[in-house]
């Protein structure tokens, strides 16, 4: 039989075919360039953040504990102030008392020196009465009965009971010298004690009033400028801020560059700013 061949002519035509559909093929089997290039983009920035986040959170956690050590180191300093005033006000607590300590020494030996004159002065009157007479010098009232010797004796009575802090004792004397020589030269110095008396036993009411008293009495008495501050310091304990306040501003412009002056000046620094 006889084999039929294509013609050439059709073969032709299948070449071209056959090779655009295997071309077809071959492309659709590799991925697309810019599908690859867009998800190699897409990896790299999704690390970029990784890293970008995981540094976020390393540099706010050295933040926090930046702030941490300086909160702690402020506050240490804090404390460290606060003790230094606390130390200061110590000092000048005991600067303050050293200081009453003296004042209170020189009213001591000028009453005591008043009182040995007035002694010898009875002595001697005594003395001549007795030689006169012919009889025996008379004798004084016994040293221990100080309650009835004279004004110097009763106010160092007083006064010695002070400053071996027998309070009591110290209000009762300085009281009973008050009454019996309201018009004395140590009237004012007896009432300004007293106050600081009933001031160390917290009794401020009664402090109050004796400090009071100096100032309305013996407005002119060295005696005044302290016994104006300690009225401020008592309003103070009572917590009548604004009269203590009041108080202690008239000390700082009536007595300008005394003592007085510059303690109640410290005193209005460390008061609460309101009432």
């Amino acid at each position: 039989m006889r084999v039929m061949r294509p013609a050439p002519l059709l073969l032709i035509a299948l070449v071209p075919a056959l090779a655009l559909f295997g071309g077809c093929a071959s492309l659709s089997s590799e991925p697309d360039p810019t599908q690859v290039r867009i998800d190699d983009m897409d990896r790299r920035l999704g690390g970029v953040e990784r890293v970008v986040n995981n540094q976020s959170l390393v540099q706010l956690a050295q933040r926090i504990d930046d702030l941490t050590a300086q909160v702690r180191t402020l506050r240490g300093q804090v404390e460290e102030l606060q003790n230094t005033q606390e130390q200061l006000r110590a000092q000048q607590r005991s600067l303050y008392a050293d200081l009453e300590k003296r004042t209170a020494a020189l009213e001591a030996r000028d009453g005591a020196a008043g009182a040995a004159a007035g002694l010898a002065g009875s002595a001697m009157g005594g003395a001549g009465a007795s030689f006169g007479a012919g009889t025996a010098v008379g004798t004084a009232s016994p040293a221990g009965d100080r309650s009835a010797g004279t004004p110097e004796q009763r106010y160092g009575a007083a006064f010695d009971a002070l400053k071996a802090a027998n309070y009591p004792a110290a209000i009762s004397g300085f009281g009973g010298f008050l009454r019996d020589f309201p018009q004395h030269a140590l009237a004012d110095n007896a009432q300004y004690w007293l106050g600081e008396a009933y001031y160390v036993t917290r009794d401020y009411d009664k402090a109050l009033a004796a400090f009071t008293r100096v100032g309305q009495q013996w407005p002119d008495s060295r005696k005044a400028p302290d016994a104006s501050l300690k009225l401020g310091y008592t309003q103070y304990e009572l917590k009548r801020f604004a009269a203590a306040r009041a108080t202690l501003a008239s000390v700082s412009s009536r007595w300008p560059g005394t003592e007085a002056a510059r303690l109640a000046q410290d005193r209005l620094k460390r008061m609460p700013a309101t009432p």
